[in-house]
Parts: C-alpha cells; structure tokens; sequence
C-alpha cells in the first residue's frame, strides 16, 4: 500500500514512535490521532496543521468504545489503522509497592483496547477496495523478560492476536501486518538500555515494512531473537530472563 492520500488512525500518536509516525506520514496523508493527553493533542494539531486529535485514554474501555463510535458516525471509511498505544510498567509481584491497578491499565492500553478499535472499526476499513490493521508489537511478544511480566504477557497476546484475525479476515480486503520492535528510545524506556532503535528509524521501517506489506516485520535485535529462539531456544530464554 502507497502511503499517500489515505485516512489513517493511529492511536498513541503524540509522544515516541506514534509521534514519529504522524511526523513522517503527516504531509500525504490525512491523519486522526487517538490519545490521552489533551494538552499533548493540542500541540500535535498546532505543529500540524489539518490534522484530526481525538482524546481518549484506552485504559477505560468507554472511552475506547466512544472515540470509535465517533470515527464511524464521522467518516465513510478508513484505509490505515495503527495500533500503536502501549504502556510499560516494570514492577515485580511480590515488591510492596506493587499496584493492581497497573495490571488492568496495562491490559486495557495494549490488549483490550486494540480489539476493540479492531471490531468497531471493522465497517469503516471494510469500505475500501483494499485496507491494512498493523498492531505495533514488541520482541517480549516472543520472549519474555523479567521485569515487566503483564506488559508481557499482553504482547504475546496480541501477537496471537494478530495473528488469528489475519485468518478470519483472510478473504475480506483488510490484510493484518504486525511488527515487533527492539528496545526503542522512546520515553517508555527511558533509563533502560543501550544502544537503542531511534525513533526517527523505528518509524520509518515501519513505514516500508507497511508500504511493502511485510506481514511480520521483525525489527532490529528481534531479527537475531527470531533467530536464536528457532535454534537455541534455552539461549535467548536466559538471555532475556536477565532483564
């Protein structure tokens, strides 16, 4: 799909990769910007110009359910959504601090919300002779680190996912890509790691693997993740049991 002259949604679009997509995509496209922060949203629109910002925080599912609503009672149709939202939170379970509610932003943000849009959504990208659904996912997705257990588990999620909506929208004209990022420097995961994926880079791979419609796009270090867990599964595993 040529990213030139369609309607995009994106969600997460005013801060790290999100940004960077509307950023690279802005100028050929016509965008609609799903987030949380109304002062962020404000910005975005400020630096650019037609741009369409809806507020909404996925971490409450009526509020999911309403801003999808809202782009099917104002638009015909979409050709592009971008699942992107995510939130990280690296607490282990048995810290005293820990916080249940975190479990259920987390889940909401990275699982629920995208099935949501997905399915409400679902007339408007139905509309178009040909439509793409790409839900940004992470390597965790693959291997689970440590630190961040539910962030995790809602990544291996979603790729099932993904995945098992590409066969149920197999004949239909919407194709489901996916693509599974490294550790990004992002203000997720500030203070973590080194030798970080840019944004301005992680964006624009994302970009050419959509415009070639790479079904799973591995990105970065995932690409040696692929690799090691297809042939020395115990290797990865430990490795990333240390973060």
């Amino acid at each position: 799909m040529k990213l030139k002259n369609r309607r995009i949604v994106i969600t997460g679009g005013t801060s790290g990769i999100g940004y960077q997509l509307v950023k690279q995509l802005f100028s050929a496209n016509e965008l609609i910007v799903i987030a949380r922060d109304q002062y962020k949203l404000n910005a975005l629109r400020e630096k650019f110009s037609g741009i369409t910002t809806l507020k909404a925080d996925l971490a409450r599912p009526t509020e999911t359910k309403a801003v999808a609503e809202k782009i099917v009672n104002e638009y015909q149709y979409i050709d592009l959504l971008i699942n992107n939202a995510a939130v990280q939170y690296c607490q282990h379970f048995i810290d005293d601090t820990f916080l249940t509610q975190q479990i259920i932003d987390e889940v909401n943000v990275n699982l629920t919300s995208v099935c949501m849009l997905t399915h409400q959504l679902l007339p408007t990208l139905l509309h178009q002779e040909k439509a793409i659904i790409l839900n940004v996912n992470s390597g965790l997705a693959l291997a689970p680190k440590t630190s961040s257990a539910v962030y995790c588990a809602t990544k291996a999620a979603l790729n099932n996912f993904s995945q098992s909506l590409r066969y149920q929208l197999a004949k239909t004209n919407i194709q489901v890509q996916q693509v599974f990022l490294p550790l990004v420097d992002t203000p997720m995961t500030t203070g973590r790691g080194v030798k970080k994926l840019s944004v301005e880079q992680a964006a624009y791979q994302i970009l050419t693997g959509l415009e070639n419609e790479v079904l799973e796009h591995a990105l970065g270090k995932v690409k040696l993740l692929k690799l090691l867990l297809r042939f020395t599964p115990s290797i990865a595993k430990n490795i990333m049991k240390k973060y």
